[in-house]
């Protein structure tokens, strides 16, 4: 299969590739976009609860370190105190790390959906290889990688300049005023430069996002080769499929080769065709063509009906007109019942002839065919 290998993968994705590569997890994703949603919610809450969070702190700063005389020298109280402190902390903090959490869980949403695939998750020891490691930093997403951590440090180191000229003044008069206006303030001036410095990195997703999705369905491109081996795999292999035709056809011509004894009449060619009919008088029903074939076939019908006394007809118009208009267990089209009625109808003269040990009929001379049936025989 080296020739295989050589090939080049020019070929768009199927939708079974697709599928199989989503179940292993490998699915288009960006972590600058996933990093950049978790900046941009973590800087809006800072701007929305910043005040009341910081105000929150110094309340309890206040109330649980300040403590008398008598409780310091109890030996549970600063536990318990501690504690309620621990407690106080967490519950500051249940928001603003539950709207995280959404974050984290929506972000990769946006790109590529949610997926958990244990395969994704199950270590492979061929990526501590160190050559192979070696040659994913100087292949092409290596290079991607470096001009992406390149282009976030110039964006900082731009931004955040600007913003500490900008604020350079506010932050050193923040010592100037009371400690709760100051703490309210500074985290003021921490959300927005928060806020600004990680809408600035929007630059990076708007590179990453394309190149991600190029990437993945680049890596999931297949070639002319991969397409047929899956096809034979979904589809069946043509000589596995024309295996399975001729064991369908050898048990068809089976069931139908026992259905021959128990017919009415043969109607032959009377050499190439040959085609059983069996007729319910009781039933309201037409005649039910029950077996058919040519050359050898029809020989091997002939031989069965001549060893099970079915009797045989020759009328070469009507059996190559059953033949093609008429599939086995179906019903004779009305436009052969005439045709059909005068073979029956010699065939119950000829059973009571032998029943009665008269001479035997002649058989029909001239059944006439429909013209309609006539074409294509």
């Amino acid at each position: 299969m080296a020739e295989d290998s050589d090939q080049e993968k020019t070929e768009e994705p199927t939708s079974k590739r697709l599928e199989d590569a989503r179940k292993k997890g490998q699915i288009a994703r960006s972590r600058e976009l996933n990093t950049f949603v978790m900046l941009m919610t973590s800087a809006a809450l800072l701007l929305m609860l910043g005040e009341k969070m910081g105000n929150s702190l110094l309340t309890m700063m206040r109330t649980q370190f300040q403590l008398s005389r008598k409780i310091i020298f109890d030996p549970a109280s600063p536990v318990i105190y501690f504690k309620q402190l621990m407690i106080d902390g967490v519950m500051l903090m249940a928001p603003f790390i539950a709207v995280l959490v959404i974050a984290a869980i929506v972000a990769p949403l946006a790109l590529g959906g949610w997926v958990f695939s244990w395969e994704a998750i199950t270590p492979k020891f061929e990526k501590l290889d160190p050559i192979k490691g070696i040659a994913r930093m100087f292949a092409l997403r290596g290079l991607i990688e470096l001009i992406k951590a390149l282009l976030k440090f110039l964006l900082i180191l731009v931004v955040a300049v600007a913003l500490s000229k900008h604020f350079l003044a506010d932050l050193i008069g923040l010592g100037s005023v009371p400690l709760e206006q100051s703490i309210s303030h500074g985290l003021n001036i921490i959300g927005i430069c928060f806020l600004v410095l990680s809408a600035s990195l929007i630059v990076v997703v708007v590179f990453d996002v394309p190149y991600q999705l190029w990437d993945h369905s680049k890596k999931l491109k297949m070639t002319l080769q991969e397409i047929k081996d899956e096809h034979k795999e979904s589809e069946g292999s043509p000589e596995v499929k024309a295996r399975q035709r001729r064991i369908q056809m050898s048990m068809a011509q089976n069931r139908m080769m026992t259905e021959v004894p128990k017919a009415d009449v043969i109607v032959t060619n009377p050499s190439h065709y040959a085609v059983a009919l069996k007729y319910d008088p009781n039933s309201n029903g037409a005649p039910t063509l029950v077996a058919k074939g040519v050359d050898l076939m029809a020989a091997q019908i002939r031989s069965l009906a001549t060893g099970a006394n079915v009797p045989l007809v020759a009328s070469p118009p009507l059996a190559r007109a059953l033949y093609y208009s008429t599939e086995i267990d179906k019903e004779i089209p009305a436009g052969l019942y005439l045709a059909v009625a005068q073979v029956l109808a010699y065939v119950y003269q000829l059973k009571t002839a032998r029943q009665n040990h008269w001479d035997a009929p002649l058989p029909p001379g001239d059944i006439k065919v429909p013209d309609e049936f006539k074409q294509g025989i």
